[in-house]
């Protein structure tokens, strides 16, 4: 099934969507909000299914059209928000173009940071930054939503806690990041925003396209109306979903509810374009010295979608505007 959160205060109020995401009706009899509905999953799924066939078949009262720029994002605030850097040919492109080597361990031991998770925006809700100096770029990933994991689960045991599959843009401010890593504690600053997909997806919904740790589809990311790159979400992951959850959880328990990230979708070579612009200037640098592509500016339009094997959008796009917000004073 698929599900999505109109807004409504801070949480949103629950809706289930229709495969083809053109119809909608309101989940709040069963629960009212996205993560009362994980919290007990058990017993909320089966009546949430049940609404979803009767969308599908045309056969439910109170269905009405579905419209994304009424959507939060489907958790508008999380618990937890890990997000990795899954597809280690990305960070050894970055590396590569600054001139410095990739450790070996980057490859066997995944890297993950944790994000900013009290208030994540919805897929037409726009980007709001300060200054243009400050590096905008997106970032288009897969994520992944789970119920309780228990403290040490292992990768085999982790894919059995994947309950929702969708996609993000995790905003980055490229130029402030230097500064902040130079700290050795971490991004802050540098990640403002985090933007969903309309719609999160079960995983069955995905037939074929979802292994169980992976999601074997090209991942489309969109500026002004240029396609930047469609890299296979499948290929060239060096960490699969249930390896990064096992990672999270390795000292730790993970309550219901948490997002977990893939990092910057890439294809070694990128033949297939790049799902961020800081990629696209990595290799500008490679080939000829010095980037020339710039990072977003206020007005940019950017869309992040994964189409079905019928061409079909799976989970809605994101799509928005950068623009400028004047700071308090």
């Amino acid at each position: 099934m698929k599900l999505a959160s109109l807004k409504s205060g801070r949480d949103g109020k629950l809706i289930v969507v229709s495969r083809d995401l053109s119809r909608a009706v309101s989940a709040e009899t069963i629960a009212p909000t996205l993560q009362a509905a994980l919290d007990d999953w058990a017993a909320k799924e089966p009546a949430l299914v049940a609404l979803y066939n009767d969308l599908n078949a045309g056969d439910c009262d109170g269905a009405f059209d579905f419209i994304p720029e009424d959507c939060a994002a489907p958790l508008p605030r999380a618990y937890h928000w890990a997000d990795g850097s899954a597809y280690v040919t990305h960070v050894e492109l970055v590396r590569k173009a600054r001139g410095a080597e990739l450790p070996e361990s980057f490859w066997t031991d995944p890297l993950i940071y944790m994000g900013a998770s009290d208030a994540f925006i919805g897929p037409r809700d726009d980007i709001e930054v300060e200054s243009e100096d400050w590096g905008i770029d997106f970032e288009a990933e897969v994520v992944v939503i789970t119920d309780d994991v228990p403290a040490g689960t292992s990768p085999e045991l982790a894919r059995n806690h994947i309950r929702l599959i969708g996609l993000v843009n995790d905003v980055s401010l490229r130029n402030l990041i230097p500064a902040e890593l130079g700290k050795q504690f971490g991004f802050y600053q540098s990640k403002p925003w985090t933007s969903f997909t309309p719609v999160l997806a079960t995983p069955d919904e995905l037939g074929d396209a979802w292994d169980g740790a992976k999601l074997h589809l090209p991942l489309r990311a969109t500026l002004n109306g240029e396609l930047i790159g469609a890299p296979n979400a499948g290929v060239d992951m060096t960490f699969d979903f249930p390896t990064l959850i096992a990672h999270c959880a390795k000292s730790r328990a993970l309550m219901t509810g948490t997002v977990i990230g893939s990092g910057t979708v890439s294809n070694v070579g990128s033949e297939a374009g790049s799902c961020c612009l800081a990629e696209v200037r990595c290799l500008e640098t490679i080939a000829n010295g010095s980037p020339s592509t710039p990072f977003m500016s206020f007005g940019d339009r950017v869309e992040i979608d994964m189409l079905d094997d019928a061409g079909n959008s799976i989970f809605g796009n994101i799509d928005q505007r950068v623009v400028q917000y004047t700071p308090s004073q």
